[in-house]
């Protein structure tokens, strides 16, 4: 933390994507970022799955045992309007971070560019003010009917970056169930803490403000605000969604700090910008009688061990022969 300038604005943006449309998304939220930056933000957090979109109520043709003709073209719609790191699309966010001279965070479904490219996953992007590309997380472990669409993360991508208000990265949506996976993150040192869900329960915000008073951290929650008539009626197997409700997800977007206490939002039913101060002081005063990764740690007692190298899935070995070429 930076004593000389303690105080960030941050923004938690809950808001549809143009569904199943990247570009068109991507626009979206280069309204939605300038939005608020002119209201002061200089940390902007978009919610899981912005680009191109959460796809609730779509089984993609899938039960066990087979998969439909419609859903193969729903998947390779979904692939299609993915995102690749890096990319034009990438550039694009990247250059919204730059335009509007804040730390962006936004939750996107990355296609993966290094293995075949026929996964994709659940990923947050993260851009500094100048648009550099600071890093990625990968969602560990998707959560039910999630793990049909999407891949696996590694250790590798718990990543965390500095900026001038201290250090800040996150888990997405159940990820912040998994205890260790919380361990992991807090003995990173994050002091704002990143929790992009799509998650739209009363039960979600007694999890961020745990995760807040546990961690002793700000905690931004970023949601979405999707109602059914947003999706277009021209992807494939769009009927299955006709008998789910007109307000798919509503939302509730909040930030937290670090004793719990309640800065902004919850916000339900409507898309909107969330603005917080956060005084980045306050997390020395909360760490006086608790810190999970310090002096309330037994590690005598507990011990966690957390593998941060890449698991590729295929790797070449290369004989000293053929080094030597």
């Amino acid at each position: 933390m930076n004593e000389a300038y303690p105080v960030v604005r941050v923004a938690a943006i809950q808001a549809a994507p143009v569904l199943f449309d990247r570009d068109g998304t991507i626009a979206k939220m280069a309204d939605l970022v300038a939005d608020a930056g002119a209201q002061g933000a200089q940390m902007v957090v978009l919610p899981e799955a912005l680009v191109p979109a959460y796809p609730r109520g779509f089984s993609f043709g899938a039960v066990v045992g087979s998969r439909t003709d419609s859903g193969r073209d729903l998947w390779a719609r979904y692939w299609a309007e993915s995102v690749a790191v890096p990319s034009a699309a990438a550039d694009a966010i990247a250059e919204i971070a730059r335009q509007n001279s804040v730390y962006l965070t936004v939750g996107v479904v990355e296609r993966d560019t290094d293995h075949g490219g026929g996964t994709l996953f659940c990923t947050l992007l993260y851009y500094g003010p100048d648009g550099r590309y600071l890093g990625k997380h990968r969602k560990l472990k998707p959560t039910g009917s999630e793990r049909l669409i999407w891949g696996e993360g590694d250790g590798s991508t718990l990543t965390t970056f500095d900026t001038d208000w201290g250090r800040a990265g996150g888990l997405i949506c159940w990820e912040n169930y998994m205890p260790l996976a919380r361990a992991a993150m807090y003995a990173k040192g994050v002091h704002i803490y990143l929790a992009p869900t799509a998650d739209c329960r009363d039960t979600w915000q007694a999890t961020l403000r745990h995760i807040a008073i546990e961690g002793r951290c700000f905690v931004v929650g970023c949601n979405q605000y999707v109602h059914r008539s947003m999706v277009p009626t021209d992807v494939p197997d769009a009927h299955e969604i006709e008998a789910m409700p007109e307000e798919l997800c509503s939302g509730g977007s909040a930030i937290y700090g670090p004793l719990g206490d309640l800065l902004a939002g919850p916000l339900y039913g409507e898309e909107g910008i969330l603005l917080a101060d956060l005084d980045t002081r306050e997390i020395t005063r909360a760490r006086f009688d608790f810190d999970a990764s310090g002096h309330y740690a037994r590690p005598d007692v507990f011990r966690l061990e957390v593998d941060e190298t890449p698991k590729p899935p295929v790797e070449a070995v290369v004989s000293l022969d053929e080094e030597k070429g």
